[in-house]
């Protein structure tokens, strides 16, 4: 009995500690992806010693063989490794349910006032700072991802092809081929020793009085979607725009929500759902667009022991680790042309590079907090 205890008593402060790291980075987790990223990294590798980050680089590569929001599915795999089945489940609604309740209030004050709330100067703040995070995260990430010199030339090589327009998606699948070819190639192994990863399907539960058209719009699009929410936008506008359901501007504005709110970008379905049918709406759009990601991540699991286990897998999820470093260094030159406008927001930049530098045990919430008032007050000059 005294084990039972212990052992309820245990699961039950591994999944508080899921919670507490997963609504905080829901509330405080702006600018996206990239900086979501190096938010739990810092979080669940070297404060909390979660899992190796060998195994975090892992985990940021297999999300990104599986549609739906990166960074999102990165926490529910990080809950894994924390607290079981219900640490998945829960690190991931931590995550999306401040979002979504913040896009909520956003979406109603739009529907009855016709217009966004005014935060260009906190904004204008944010982008520098979260561009400090993202690349201390990334020389973190990429000295343990970068192994050896070929490897260092398909992350250089990949960094190129994104910068130049290919799809990121494209990149990965290309660069992971090609290293494990080489690998291939260097053990004299035939190729058919490669196979390909299972495709998944879900399937949507019935649910009286539920919101069907605005459900399966979102649960197609987070089914097949990679990428950012710029791709996001891309399909909302094909399924939503040009069938005459919203117009572009709304579509504009959802996805800036989701931008300037906390959380995944995803969000911005919350805003679109209620623009579409209110609250139901919202609530429709929002299991919609998220509930592929709970599935493909938990089907996902119990493969990765056998990818990592496997030499022509282990190779291809090294080389997939190294293109998602240059991903994310793609992602913070495209960023800076943007935030690095003038000499404030370079200060500002500075200043947090130099914090997370000084300081690296520093709280990375503090440093968007600081960045959010800093661009406040020298917005005015």
């Amino acid at each position: 009995m005294g084990k039972n205890n212990n052992s309820h008593s245990s699961e039950k402060k591994k999944l508080g500690e899921v919670f507490r790291v997963f609504f905080k980075l829901g509330l405080l987790g702006f600018g996206g992806p990239a900086v979501h990223i190096a938010l739990m990294e810092e979080e669940v590798v070297r404060k909390r010693n979660w899992m190796p980050q060998q195994q975090f680089l892992d985990l940021v590569g297999a999300t990104n063989l599986i549609p739906g929001p990166n960074s999102t599915e990165m926490t529910m795999h990080c809950g894994y490794e924390r607290a079981g089945t219900k640490g998945l489940v829960l690190a991931g609604a931590c995550f999306i349910l401040p979002a979504v309740c913040i896009t909520g209030l956003i979406a109603w004050a739009y529907q009855q006032y016709g217009s966004l709330p005014q935060v260009q100067p906190f904004i204008y703040g944010i982008k520098p700072a979260v561009l400090s995070i993202i690349a201390m995260a990334m020389l973190g990430l990429g000295k343990k991802a970068i192994k050896s010199v070929q490897l260092a030339v398909i992350g250089l090589l990949s960094l190129l092809a994104v910068l130049i327009g290919f799809h990121e998606i494209l990149v990965f699948f290309a660069a992971g081929a090609l290293g494990v070819l080489l690998y291939l190639v260097k053990k004299g192994t035939a190729l058919q020793g490669l196979f390909p990863l299972p495709f998944l399907q879900v399937s949507a539960a019935a649910m009286d009085g539920f919101n069907w058209q605005v459900f399966w719009v979102f649960l197609k699009v987070g089914a097949i979607l990679y990428g950012s929410g710029y791709v996001l936008f891309a399909f909302l506008d094909a399924e939503l725009v040009a069938t005459g359901l919203i117009s572009r501007q709304t579509l504009v504005d959802a996805i800036a929500v989701g931008q300037f709110t906390p959380g995944p970008v995803f969000s911005a379905a919350t805003f679109i759902g209620w623009q579409l049918g209110g609250i139901g709406g919202a609530i429709a759009a929002t299991i919609g667009i998220f509930l592929p990601s709970f599935l493909f991540v938990a089907l996902l699991r119990p493969l990765l022991p056998l990818l990592q286990r496997s030499g022509s897998m282990r190779t291809f999820l090294d080389t997939v680790n190294v293109v998602a470093i240059a991903v994310i260094a793609a992602v913070l030159l495209e960023m800076s042309k943007e935030s690095l406008a003038d000499w404030r927001t370079m200060l500002i930049g500075l200043v947090g590079i130099s914090s997370s530098y000084f300081f690296p045990r520093l709280n990375s919430a503090f440093i968007v907090l600081g960045g959010a008032l800093l661009g406040f007050v020298l917005y005015q000059f």
